[in-house]
């Protein structure tokens, strides 16, 4: 018999009012607590350090209109510790649940996201997991990796994550050859950084595996990976393009940004120490290979014989357009493979072409085109751009609403900031977290 709306209503209201909030410190059975949190419940952790020393895991499952939210005490760093080799958290198959402000150490994996007994085949859904500090874990950070799984919805905001160890990802999100999905999710505003230990066999940064799409990778500072800060596959089919913007890379053991296909990249800056990479690649992997890819105002700087941007197979339609390149002992801009869907255009910089011919302005200098660069690699830097060669001479076409800053672009201009006649007008560029004010007007606010 259907229910009345009256009835529903009721039935809502009533399970809001049986929410309860629970403080507790490393002393109370907080494990058990955790493990019972039910619709509309808050878990508040005091200072301290929480130890586990066995597998542990949470099945919770909030609703939209009842989210479980398990956050740390004002002012309070409660630090969950894994003593045994375990993942350190186990998250099963869980669904509008939010974890603020806790720190992870320890164990094997940082935070696992697995199916549960009761619903194999989805891994979690409308996850948040924000201002939280993952570090020293001798595997991966943060894995949503199980075959067969999807994992919809999920938001990783204002993390710090650093020092892991094995493969060493900060995120490893979805699976090799199409094997789960990760999607419609926001990777955002967090701070990457030391992923290169002598024990790491790879450390990307971030990476989003074959299959997995729809997702927005933005305003993450990323140093000190052992493979690139940022990798990404293809999305096989399976929906909306990914989505990479905003960020900065720097000291990556690989190339900065890697992307095989099906992905709009803008807006990004690269400061790049491996002379024998790319600041930007796309290879083919897993079935797929470059195309459906966007490449538009990023700022790429490649010392010793590094590329600029890097197409190896090209298969498809790709768009180069208003990036600002220095690789003045190497290609700006190398492509091979099917380049009847390539256009090059409004390009800038240093280097020399290798299989496009045309799109790019070579006579820049790295020297006087920006407020202050160079091809060390590292910061400080302000990549603002003043020299004639990058300001107004961008294809508007292709230009992006905002840069890097999330200013508005008022003017045509290359790279991965519009100009400014005072230089720049935000975020140093920094160890750090990036700390725009319009990212937390949009929302990211720590």
């Amino acid at each position: 018999m259907k229910m009345s709306v009256l009835a529903v209503l009721l039935l809502s209201i009533a399970a809001r009012a049986a929410a309860t909030t629970t403080e507790v410190g490393p002393a109370d059975n907080w494990t058990a607590i955790m493990q019972g949190l039910q619709p509309g419940d808050t878990l508040i952790m005091d200072d301290g350090t929480y130890v586990l020393n066995g597998y542990f895991s949470i099945s919770l499952h909030g609703t939209s209109a009842s989210p479980i939210l398990i956050r740390a005490q004002d002012g309070a760093r409660p630090v969950i510790q894994q003593n045994a080799d375990q993942n350190i958290v186990n998250i099963l198959g869980s669904t509008y649940l939010t974890i603020d402000g806790l720190t992870f150490t320890g164990g094997s994996i940082g935070l696992r996201f697995l199916g549960s007994a009761a619903t194999p085949a989805m891994g979690g859904s409308d996850i948040t997991i924000r201002n939280c500090h993952i570090h020293d874990t001798p595997a991966n950070a943060i894995a949503a990796n199980s075959s067969g799984v999807d994992y919809a919805r999920f938001s990783f905001i204002h993390n710090e994550i650093d020092h892991t160890g094995d493969t060493g990802e900060g995120f490893y999100l979805g699976c090799n050859n199409n094997e789960c999905q990760f999607h419609d999710s926001l990777i955002a505003n967090n701070y990457i950084h030391d992923l290169d230990g002598a024990t790491v066999t790879q450390g990307d940064g971030i990476e989003i595996k074959q299959g997995s799409y729809a997702n927005v990778v933005q305003d993450n500072v990323i140093h000190d990976t052992g493979y690139p800060g940022i990798t990404m596959y293809g999305v096989s089919g399976n929906g909306a393009v990914n989505i990479i913007q905003r960020n900065i890379v720097w000291n990556s053991g690989d190339n900065g940004i890697q992307v095989t296909a099906d992905a709009i990249v803008r807006n990004n800056i690269v400061l790049s120490e491996c002379s024998s990479c790319a600041a930007f690649a796309s290879n083919a992997i897993q079935g797929a290979s470059a195309a459906n890819l966007t490449i538009v105002n990023n700022t790429f700087l490649a010392p010793g014989s590094a590329k600029g941007i890097r197409l190896n197979g090209v298969s498809g339609t790709v768009i180069v357009a208003n990036n600002a390149i220095y690789a003045p002992n190497g290609n700006a801009i190398y492509a091979n493979g099917a380049l009847g869907g390539v256009t090059v255009v409004a390009n800038a910089g240093a280097g020399s072409l290798s299989g496009v011919a045309s799109g790019f302005d070579n006579s820049g200098n790295i020297a006087s085109d920006f407020f202050s660069a160079n091809l060390s690699g590292v910061p400080p830097q302000n990549l603002v751009p003043k020299g004639n060669v990058l300001v107004g001479t961008a294809n508007a076409s292709y230009l992006p609403s905002d840069d890097f800053s999330t200013n508005a672009r008022t003017t045509a201009d290359i790279g991965a900031y519009r100009a400014v006649a005072s230089g720049n007008p935000g975020w140093p560029i920094q160890a750090g977290f990036k700390v725009d004010d319009q990212i937390f007007a949009n929302g990211f606010e720590p």
